[in-house]
């Protein structure tokens, strides 16, 4: 974030000044992201485009982008996963309003202000697939060949190994 522009917003007075505001924040000082994180480096760059909502309450929409490094789930390395993500957001003064619509999303505010990093976090959280993985199955270091079935794996010679054909014969036993 560049030097002397606050993080902490009036969403109101922004709201009716329909404000549109740019941020850049490192991914590395995200605190709720950092242990999904193969490296610290990459930038989240959000758009919050500032207006009142249909119930008059002060709203946002923010957008984000971002290439995080994320740990694959099946082979355990990092790998570049090109994100977006956008969601409108209405603010309260309490978590629930008494009036709230079901298909909304609302933001506690805090004396009347949010933290423009919280709610590009939030956004960026949002926009994460739930497991993690590579792209292609083929390309990834530990993934189970899918075309003969998923028990057979290659050694580092290559060599094709069954793990599970000592229990067949333990079923032929029995």
């Amino acid at each position: 974030m560049a030097a002397g522009l606050p993080d902490l917003v009036d969403c109101a007075r922004l709201a009716d000044e329909a404000a549109v505001l740019r941020r850049d924040y490192a991914l590395g000082e995200l605190p709720r992201l950092t242990d999904m994180l193969a490296e610290p480096r990459g930038t989240l760059s959000a758009t919050f485009a500032f207006a009142k909502s249909a119930s008059g309450r002060p709203g946002v929409l923010v957008a984000i982008e971002a290439a995080p490094k994320l740990v694959c789930q099946r082979c355990m390395q990092g790998f570049a996963l090109a994100l977006t993500g956008a969601s409108e957001i209405e603010f309260a003064s309490s978590e629930y309003p008494e009036d709230a619509e079901p298909e909304r999303e609302y933001f506690r505010m805090e004396n009347g202000r949010v933290s423009l990093r919280e709610l590009a976090e939030e956004e960026l959280l949002l926009a994460l697939p739930i497991v993690p993985a590579c792209d292609s199955p083929q390309s990834c270091g530990r993934a189970p060949s899918y075309a003969t079935g998923g028990d057979e794996t290659a050694d580092a010679t290559g060599d094709m190994r069954r793990p599970f054909s000592a229990l067949q014969d333990l079923l032929k036993k029995t």
